[in-house]
């Protein structure tokens, strides 16, 4: 790599056109989204619509839990969705499914089929196209090679991928004008053991599912209440991400291999003029967003907002609500297509939590809340907050989740790249705590103390006591406008957001579904200990009445004070206030996985049937090791750049500037400027020399550590992390200071701006 290399990869950035499209039009017009909507989607009504009525019937009482599916019903279903498929130009089928590697995976199969027949003795061979019932239900593919934490060694290579059928196949183009027809699934052992993402977040919907129906049938009036028959975790995953050029990323071997830059000091102007956020898209990012909408489209993600984020080069795409394990599946969707379309744009997506030091990082918010079959919002607090008992249950059950859980919470968003994030000013920190706002706050307040709700504002300005307040504008061409519940408390990792929460702590890389599954089970837990008192409140009767209800209502505001706070998470007296209040304050990755194996969150997690011993056990492992590994690749990676482009550059420098000096010394002509350089540069040289030294004796000192994967985490985090960042601060400092035609990376100048 050569610095020749990087300006004229600079050059070419900037004379790039946006990637134009033809996009579809109907009658002389751009199509409508809704006339894309799910085209490449195999959806129920298409179901209906090529299956005979008793086998979309039968099919439908599996999806409920009534029955499982027999031959016939998955025949048939094999059979349309082929044809469908085929009719798409499909060649392949593929079980698409989320090992525990934040990805997902998956293996082609053609439709291509032999048959034998022999005629007057001979063979005779026909080919045709089929899919069968039984290979739409599972594959095999090889579980070895996949994290198991322990669960399967080398020689038990067999697993299993299941149709999930929940999840509607689809269709993903392929090269040449063919298509894959993408068939959802989970991914066990040969002895049912989950190895993958989605078979516990399955699990853990349907225990919330079932505890939140126990508690709404206590409740339940037949006079005045709608009966529910299900209840389904609702999510929506906002994707924060950067896009730099593409020619750019090639000449940075640390974006290459780990996803961040390990070397690089800001320029004078980043993201402090706060000029970025919400402004105008780049051309050639709005082209590729135009792009990756469409074809996200066409697979049925209901992509919603996309807008600048903070930090220059970041972007934000954020969808409209659905059920979890659908937004899970769209969101790993929507980054495998952000990923392959930025490449048609010449650009690269970064989804590393931090992949710049000084600038925001990106997390992935998800906005959590429970909904029924029959479209009600659960932690919807309606205009009278006070009054809606309904909602005060499950908002209770929730905060008592993370009154109990919260370290459980925060090892399911840890990882080696988002503890860059974490705690910095653009993410909340390792404390877990909830942003419930001054209204919701008041309410709780005055029920746990019995008396009147305070008002807020002016008298003039109040709509209702309590559920927003009007803003007059003091514009006459300006209509008033509704103010929310609550404001918005960006430092809070559990924010309340109106009639949802949203858990904004999460990395923008990792897949929603460990750290959903984690909530999921929590609030599943706390559901039962407000079933129990219900029952215990509601003794013979046929419901638990209002005063039953009021009665469980104080007594779980009382319990979950603690994890209620309103202020600036970022701040020190916080983290003073909540050590008082017992909450615990998780800065690294190592004491956060250490949580999976707390009693008190072990215990919940088997008792509600989420996850087994062994599976968390199996978690502990995997977790552990893709973090020391993970540093381990940073810590290689960082020492081959400095050694074998940084220092040479230097090198390079030191002597032109040694030989102008002695030349200019020769001719009496004043050689100062240049020696007041290299002793300038001299000793930086020498202090990044010895921290290199020190680097490869914390990477050799790891190997020692074979046979226990807990310790080699730790250590990885204790040495290895302060070790890399001390050369970093020694190379950012000779960048700082050489010549910049010397300079062979790429700077964050020429990331941030050449797009």
């Amino acid at each position: 790599m050569t610095q020749e290399a990087r300006v004229s990869t600079v050059v070419e950035s900037l004379t790039k056109a946006p990637r134009n499209i033809a996009f579809p039009q109907k009658d002389g017009r751009p199509q409508l989204i809704s006339e894309i909507f799910g085209q490449n989607v195999f959806s129920f009504k298409q179901m209906a619509s090529r299956l005979p009525k008793p086998v979309y019937s039968t099919f439908l009482k599996q999806l409920r839990g009534n029955e499982t599916i027999d031959k016939t019903t998955a025949d048939a279903i094999a059979h349309a969705v082929k044809v469908w498929a085929m009719e798409r130009g499909a060649t392949h089928f593929t079980h698409w499914f989320q090992p525990q590697t934040d990805s997902t995976a998956e293996k082609h199969d053609s439709f291509l089929t032999l048959k034998s027949s022999f005629e007057k003795g001979f063979e005779e061979v026909e080919c045709l196209d089929s899919l069968s019932g039984s290979q739409l239900l599972q594959s095999e593919p090889d579980a070895s090679s996949f994290p198991s934490g322990g669960m399967r060694s080398t020689f038990e290579a067999r697993g299993y991928t299941i149709w999930d059928t929940k999840s509607p196949m689809f269709l993903q183009e392929g090269p040449h004008g063919t298509s894959i027809l993408y068939v959802p699934s989970v991914f066990i052992s040969y002895n049912g053991q989950a190895l993958d993402e989605k078979t516990v977040l399955l699990r853990s919907s349907e225990v919330l599912a079932k505890n939140a129906l126990d508690v709404l049938d206590l409740i339940f009036d037949p006079e005045n209440d709608v009966h529910v028959n299900q209840v389904h975790t609702s999510l929506g995953t906002e994707q924060e991400y950067f896009l730099i050029d593409r020619a750019l990323y090639t000449l940075r071997p640390d974006l290459k291999i780990t996803g961040r830059t390990l070397i690089g000091g800001l320029p004078p102007r980043h993201q402090q003029l706060e000029d970025h956020y919400f402004g105008k898209i780049p051309s050639r990012v709005l082209a590729a967003m135009s792009e990756c909408e469409y074809e996200l489209y066409k697979l049925g993600v209901p992509c919603k907002t996309r807008h600048n984020e903070v930090a220059p080069a970041q972007f934000e795409l954020a969808p409209i609500y659905e059920e979890a394990m659908i937004a899970v599946d769209h969101n790993l969707l929507t980054m495998d297509v952000l990923h392959r379309v930025a490449h048609r744009h010449k650009l690269k997506v970064l989804f590393h939590e931090k992949p710049f030091k000084g600038v925001n990082g990106s997390g992935k918010h998800c906005n959590w809340s429970l909904t029924t079959d029959n479209g009600i919002n659960l932690l919807e607090p309606t205009a009278k907050p006070e009054e809606n008992y309904r909602f005060l249950l499950f908002l209770l059950a929730t905060l008592k989740a993370l009154e109990d859980h919260g370290d459980l919470l925060r090892a399911g968003i840890a990882s080696a790249s988002n503890d860059h994030r974490l705690g910095a000013h653009e993410a909340p920190p390792g404390i877990i705590s909830a942003f419930l706002g001054d209204h919701l706050t008041e309410v709780l307040n005055a029920i746990e103390e019995d008396r009147p709700l305070k008002t807020f504002g002016a008298p003039e300005m109040q709509s209702v006591r309590v559920g927003g307040t009007v803003l007059d504008l003091k514009v006459a061409t300006l209509p008033n406008i509704a103010r929310d519940l609550t404001d918005r408390n960006r430092t809070s990792p559990f924010a309340f957001t109106g009639n949802k929460f949203e858990f904004r702590a999460v990395g923008s890389k990792q897949s929603v579904s460990f750290p959903v599954t984690l909530l999921n089970s929590a609030v599943a837990s706390s559901l039962q200990e407000v079933a129990e008192a219900l029952r215990k409140q509601k003794g013979d009767k046929q419901y638990a009445t209002k005063e039953d209800q009021l009665a469980v209502i104080k007594q779980f505001i009382k319990i979950t004070k603690n994890v209620r706070f309103e202020g600036d998470n970022y701040s020190d007296a916080w983290v003073k206030e909540a050590e008082k209040r017992g909450l615990p304050n998780i800065v690294n990755s190592y004491d956060a996985f250490t949580r999976l194996r707390e009693p008190r969150n072990a215990e919940m997690l088997s008792r509600v049937g989420v996850f087994t011993n062994e599976e968390l056990e199996s978690r502990y492992h995997i977790l552990m090791e893709k973090y020391a590994k993970d540093v381990r690749i940073e810590a290689q990676t960082l020492l081959t750049m400095v050694v074998q482009l940084i220092m040479p550059a230097t090198f390079s420098y030191r002597k032109d500037l040694a030989q102008s000096a002695s030349l200019l010394k020769d001719v009496e002509a004043g050689c100062e400027p240049e020696l007041k350089v290299l002793k300038e540069l001299t000793p930086i040289l020498i202090d990044l020399q010895k921290a290199v030294a020190t680097l490869e004796t914390e990477i050799a000192a790891t190997d020692d550590i074979t046979d226990d994967i807990g310790a080699l985490c730790k250590k990885s985090q204790a040495t290895l992390l302060p070790a890399m960042e001390a050369v970093r601060s020694y190379a950012d400092q000779l960048e700082g200071i050489v010549g910049d035609k010397y300079w062979p990376l790429p700077k964050y100048t020429e990331l941030f701006l050449n797009i």
